[in-house]
């Protein structure tokens, strides 16, 4: 379904809001990111009893109490088992998992990789905010070299995981990028991934303005944002700065270029279902003076999805006439011997 094709609502953002106060310190990109989610889920043509959203532990998992949906605060790591075992509960469901840079990328980092591995149909919104906020500021998987923080207080010794890399390189058939202060392109982001047949991972840069205040400034301020920012879209050329700059490839090799120095039919065209380029742009996270990507990076639906696949084998292991099977069963020549 295009984006283009959505339904007349079932429900306003208003009959979303819970009786819960809500929770987060005043000031934090969460109450962004509940806001749009809010805004997007009645624009989808989904009844609001379809919806469910799984957590584990950290504070963005406060997120199923202000949601008035089904949903489980689970614990510390596993919203991906529980959210998938939804899924193939119900695969009428749509299953959103909530988590954070901590509990995805740490204690749940193996049921991330497996559960991206196997492709359920299922959204994930990972709060990247590059710290433990709940547990009140250690540093986390996505930390910074040298970082200062409660646990590291002479800074951060370990390198940090590349999100979008470590999706991509776990098979996941829908990866993105987008960030706490911009509501539109969240809410695009967010009608994406929903559409997507299969698991979708969005990473959502979201400041915590009590442990690490500033951390995404340099890609939000006014002053540094086009510098910084490349918003992709599918079909075009990379072009940032305002229009004034553009990446082109020599081979595999990205680079910067002047557009009033380029032809600019030579610019790198973004193609969502190029997985080399998406790898390409996910290394983007290590490059000094390149731009950080938001949007798609990589988008394809030809992967089998996970909760189909069971729901086709229990429909092929269903035998049609049981008294014959059992038959066959009692005179095979199949035996145990018990002494």
């Amino acid at each position: 379904m295009e984006l283009t094709e959505i339904q007349s609502p079932f429900f306003t953002s208003k009959d979303l809001e819970t009786d819960q106060e809500v929770r987060w310190c005043p000031g934090c990109g969460d109450y962004a990111i509940l806001k749009s989610v809010q805004n997007v889920l009645p624009e989808l043509g989904v009844p609001k009893h379809q919806f469910v959203f799984i957590s584990g532990i950290g504070c963005s998992s406060r997120f199923p109490y202000y949601m008035d949906t089904y949903g489980m605060h689970s614990i510390h790591g596993r919203a991906a088992a529980i959210a998938t075992g939804v899924k193939l509960a119900n695969p009428e469901l749509s299953v959103w998992m909530i988590t954070g840079d901590g509990d995805s990328l740490s204690i749940g980092g193996n049921h991330l990789i497996h559960t991206l591995r196997r492709n359920p149909d299922i959204n994930i919104l990972l709060f990247n905010n590059e710290i433990y906020g709940l547990t009140k500021g250690q540093f986390s998987p996505t930390s910074h070299v040298g970082q200062i923080t409660k646990s590291s207080p002479m800074g951060v010794a370990d390198s940090p995981f590349n999100p979008l890399a470590l999706a991509l390189g776990a098979g996941s058939t829908f990866v993105a990028r987008t960030m706490d202060r911009d509501l539109k392109h969240q809410q695009l982001m967010y009608k994406r991934a929903y559409f997507h047949k299969g698991t979708s991972l969005v990473e959502i840069y979201q400041n915590c303005n009590v442990f690490n205040d500033g951390a995404f400034d340099v890609f939000t301020a006014k002053g540094s944002k086009p510098e910084t920012t490349l918003f992709l879209t599918h079909g075009q050329p990379l072009v940032f700065a305002e229009g004034t700059k553009g990446i082109m490839l020599q081979g595999l090799t990205p680079v910067i270029v002047e557009l009033d120095k380029v032809n600019k039919d030579d610019l790198w065209i973004h193609d969502e279902k190029d997985l080399t380029k998406a790898h390409l742009l996910s290394q983007f996270f290590d490059k000094e003076h390149f731009p950080r990507p938001f949007g798609v990076i990589y988008a394809i639906e030809n992967k089998p999805v996970f909760n189909e696949v069971m729901k086709q084998q229990i429909v092929d292991s269903k035998i049609e006439n049981k008294q014959l099977a059992f038959s066959k069963l009692l005179k095979s020549s199949s035996s145990w011997e018990i002494k």
